[in-house]
């Protein structure tokens, strides 16, 4: 059975997307070694309040929530 004459380019496509796409992680790799490192903002972590308990809690919209999925 003969091969359609386009499938050999939609191989090649197919190849050339994968070499452009190992090329590009080569180059992020390549670039996040190179040079300083970018300086991450310092952000305080939010503390939760100290008269609630950290975890799960049934708020009122979590009880709404089990009343309308019950069937």
């Amino acid at each position: 059975m003969a091969e359609p004459k386009n499938a050999v380019h939609r191989r090649t496509m197919v190849a050339g997307a994968g070499a452009v796409g190992a090329l590009a992680a080569v180059a992020a790799l390549v670039a996040g070694k190179s040079g300083a490192a970018p300086e991450t903002p310092q952000v305080a972590e939010a503390q939760p309040p100290a008269d609630t308990a950290a975890g799960y809690r049934l708020s009122d919209h979590v009880k709404r929530y089990y009343q309308t999925a019950r069937i």
